[in-house]
């Protein structure tokens, strides 16, 4: 009789068939969102934007045992491959052979210990080395990079020391008329203490920027090294813009990516004295934005190249603002120089003031095979007459970030020792 079959089947509704099926379907979507989820994964993993990893068999640059250093690139179908950095011997240059297995490789003698750039050059095309992420940008070129060791490379290179921290600030300028940018280094424990600290002003050269200390001067890994073995004073350094026309470096201005890298030159308001005279700006809002020993016995500046004719000219036009000087390099061949400029007349008159009111340190550094060797031999020819006291270092080679660094290793352990 039906009504001794199990009660599950002595009344059968709608709702069962109902509920088997929702419970399949809950099943299934649970499955189908697990496959879709993983293809989704899969899918993003592919578009996503540069995860294109190369091969990682190619070492390159390597640096081998005493410095040599070895490049290699991959390019089995060039016919022509070379290495170009600035490394002293045979000019940076170096033809690369290539291997059965389409390699192409190059190895140098023994580098001096340094911080280098180079490219590739594969049948007239000039290349970053691909397996090398290392890049750094001078004026509107890019150049990968590398460190070679047991020498200056070491102060470049970033050692288990205390940090120091990097920020970029933007000030009001009433000269200019806008907000300009500059790069600032604080020195390590700057944040957790209370302690005013001197300053070091360090300028850009002509093509440089804000941001080019940092990036080509190793300035904060320096200052951290040199810090940390007790060969500096704990310091402040300051890199502002010395573009009077530009606000900052190329892509961080109002113009966005119109701006693009150019050599200073090029640009209104080049050494058309402005930026000297009003440099009092620049200090004065570092006095009131960051803890500083607000005195002369307390300030440096100094530039290379076209920073260092402005060291010269800022320090002269102020004499009681700085009481150490470095010029490095110095742009100063006065023969195209309009030296009836306020900011550049009567030099002899403001050297002598200078030299009345006193300092610390002139410091001057240049390379044998420089193109400005001459013009601060001429300089240096009219400090011996007002007998303006100096120190002089020569080193080899010429225009070149290798002695601008070099020069920065020496000139900052003498600052701010009295």
């Amino acid at each position: 009789m039906i009504n001794e079959l199990p009660p599950k089947l002595l009344k059968p509704t709608f709702f069962e068939p109902q509920m088997a099926f929702l419970s399949l379907t809950k099943l299934m979507n649970k499955k189908f969102l697990a496959i879709l989820f993983t293809a989704l994964v899969s899918i993003g993993a592919r578009a996503q934007q540069n995860t294109g990893f190369r091969p990682g068999s190619i070492i390159s640059p390597q640096v081998n045992e005493g410095n040599t250093v070895t490049f290699r690139l991959k390019a089995p179908v060039a016919k022509f491959v070379t290495v170009k950095g600035d490394w002293e011997a045979d000019g940076g240059k170096g033809a690369m052979t290539k291997d059965a297995n389409g390699v192409w490789s190059f190895t140098t003698g023994g580098l001096p210990s340094d911080m280098y750039l180079y490219t590739f050059n594969v049948d007239s095309v000039q290349l970053l080395d691909p397996t090398n992420a290392f890049v750094v940008r001078d004026v509107g070129n890019l150049f990968s990079v590398f460190f070679t060791n047991k020498g200056n490379g070491d102060y470049y290179s970033v050692k288990e020391v205390p940090h120091g921290s990097v920020s970029r600030s933007w000030y009001t300028s009433a000269t200019f008329n806008t907000s300009r940018r500059m790069t600032v280094y604080t020195p390590p424990g700057y944040e957790e203490s209370k302690t005013s600290y001197p300053v070091l002003y360090l300028l850009h050269g002509s093509g440089g920027d804000e941001e080019a200390w940092v990036s080509l001067g190793a300035v904060p890994r320096i200052m951290d090294n040199l810090i940390a073995e007790g060969k500096a004073e704990p310091m402040i350094v300051v890199m502002p813009n010395g573009n009077p026309s530009k606000q900052a470096a190329p892509g961080e201005t109002k113009e966005n990516l119109a701006y693009r890298p150019v050599m200073s030159n090029t640009l209104p308001g080049y050494k058309e004295g402005s930026y000297e005279l009003s440099f009092k700006e620049i200090v004065d809002f570092v006095d009131k934005r960051y803890r500083t020993q607000a005195k002369k016995s307390k300030r440096a500046v100094a530039g290379l190249s076209m920073g260092g004719f402005h060291s010269l000219f800022i320090s002269a036009n102020h004499p009681d603002m700085f009481d150490y000087i470095g010029l490095f390099s110095p742009g100063i061949n006065f023969k195209t120089v309009n030296m009836t400029i306020p900011a550049y007349n009567n030099l002899e008159e403001k050297l002598a003031l200078q030299m009345k009111k006193g300092f610390q340190l002139y410091w001057m550094g240049v390379g044998t095979t420089d193109g400005l060797y001459d013009p601060l031999q001429d300089y240096k020819k009219r400090l011996d007459h007002l007998r303006f006291p100096y120190k002089y270092v020569e080193s080899t080679r010429g225009h070149i970030w290798s002695n601008w660094r070099s020069y920065l290793l020496q000139f900052t352990p003498l600052l701010f020792k009295k």
